[in-house]
């Protein structure tokens, strides 16, 4: 089995791996100006996708461009996302060299889209494919890929601790080898319940002193993490932008969450913004929480709220995400102003940060690689790769961080 790295080798995005020029596995893009996609775009016999975030799906259309019709396998609810996500990147860049699909791509996908649930063996180019819940949003996956000989375990992005919307991942395949992600493998989390409750006090204080707090949060897992800790803490909330979608479809899949009837009532506490009649600025007078795409603050609604609330101290701005370098909302934290709408802009309002992460820190991904220590690991999704292998070659294990572009061949 011969393996190469397309993309999300020794980085975070574009993730895409090629097995024996015939099965690929996610084919993402890189947000970034301008955006990166994968280093060349393959004539797949069939694709796995293991979860629907951007830097897993975000160029999963143009592989469907002239006569090309592979397959396209996903959980229900990561193909929803791919397909809400594809329509939001022809939205914003559409005919542009940042988005290498168009329409009619889009259209295609679901006519090879195949779905399938946990645990639910599937042929794919010829090979058996099972998925596992991965814990990290739902309809998540890690892919075992088996081609009779080998037994190749690709992680996805995962996490082994239980979030609200989702379990943690308590699968363990056998395998010959395992592809893992190392996104936070330099860090360890505070506890969840630890950081949770920080926020919501801090919530719940601004509210009490007559503030607005502005929640950004990632459309996809993250505002609706948010929701359920509102709810569960009876916080007045309102949510704004693709998150909404996001919401509305997930609920119509419950098998995929950790507790449906907790995602139903936090749906039902939650007022949706229409956005019509100046409803956003009239919220950012109400004593509320509002959950907000971007996560970043490089768009959005949060592009309303921000100016709205930042003049008064009283208020507050709380990130729930990692910030990338450069964006405005890493602007904010680090400097207390950020460019909106093309103008620097300094915030009064009170900003704070909050690890919500979906992702295994460097404890949960030595919890879980603890089960393969005899098995060969290829690090990729990380910043930091060659120097996680590193680690775990210091441990005993037999671990290598792939170049971009590398082909590993598997025994």
């Amino acid at each position: 089995m011969d393996v190469q790295f397309l993309g999300g080798a020794g980085e975070i995005g574009r993730s895409a791996i090629l097995i024996d020029e015939s099965l690929l596995l996610d084919f993402g893009m890189l947000t970034d100006s301008p955006p990166q996609f994968p280093v060349r775009t393959p004539s797949p016999d069939a694709v796995v996708v293991s979860h629907g975030h951007l830097d897993h799906v975000g160029t999963i259309p143009a592989l469907v461009s002239g006569d090309a019709r592979p397959p396209i396998h996903w959980t229900p609810p990561t193909y929803e996302l791919a397909m809400t996500l594809a329509r939001d990147t022809l939205k914003l860049h559409g005919g542009t060299v940042n988005c290498p699909f168009t329409e009619t791509n889009v259209r295609r996908v679901t006519q090879v889209s195949e779905t399938h649930g946990y645990r639910e063996t599937f042929e794919a180019a010829g090979y058996e494919v099972t998925f596992y819940n991965a814990g990290h949003i739902p309809g998540s996956a890690h892919v075992l890929v088996d081609d009779g000989d080998t037994r190749l375990l690709y992680t996805g992005d995962f996490h082994t601790d239980d979030q609200r919307l989702v379990s943690g991942t308590t699968a363990r395949p056998d395998a010959d080898t395992v592809i893992c992600e190392s996104t936070y493998s330099d860090v360890d989390h505070e506890l969840r319940e630890t950081v949770e409750g920080r926020f919501v006090e801090s919530v719940e204080t601004t509210l009490w002193e007559g503030g607005t707090v502005v929640v950004p949060a990632f459309a996809i897992g993250r505002t609706q993490e948010m929701l359920l800790v509102c709810e569960a803490h009876d916080i007045p909330c309102y949510v704004d932008g693709m998150g909404k979608e996001v919401t509305e479809m997930l609920a119509q899949h419950p098998e995929f969450l950790r507790d449906a009837d907790a995602f139903r009532r936090a749906k039902s506490h939650a007022r949706f913004v229409t956005g019509k009649d100046g409803q956003r600025k009239r919220i950012t007078d109400q004593k509320a929480a509002i959950v907000t795409t971007s996560g970043m603050l490089s768009g959005g609604p949060a592009m309303t709220y921000i100016p709205e609330v930042r003049g008064n101290p009283m208020n507050k701005v709380t990130m729930t995400g990692y910030q990338v370098e450069g964006t405005p909302g890493r602007d904010l934290l680090e400097t207390g102003s950020a460019e909106i709408d093309g103008r620097i802009m300094p915030v009064s309002a009170r900003v704070e940060q909050y690890d919500f992460s979906a992702h295994a820190d460097r404890g949960g991904l030595l919890a879980y690689l603890g089960d393969y220590r005899d098995t060969p690991v290829l690090v990729n999704h990380g910043d930091r790769c060659e120097a996680f292998a590193t680690t775990l070659r210091e441990d005993g294990y037999d671990a290598t961080a792939p170049e971009l572009g590398e082909t590993v061949s598997l025994q």
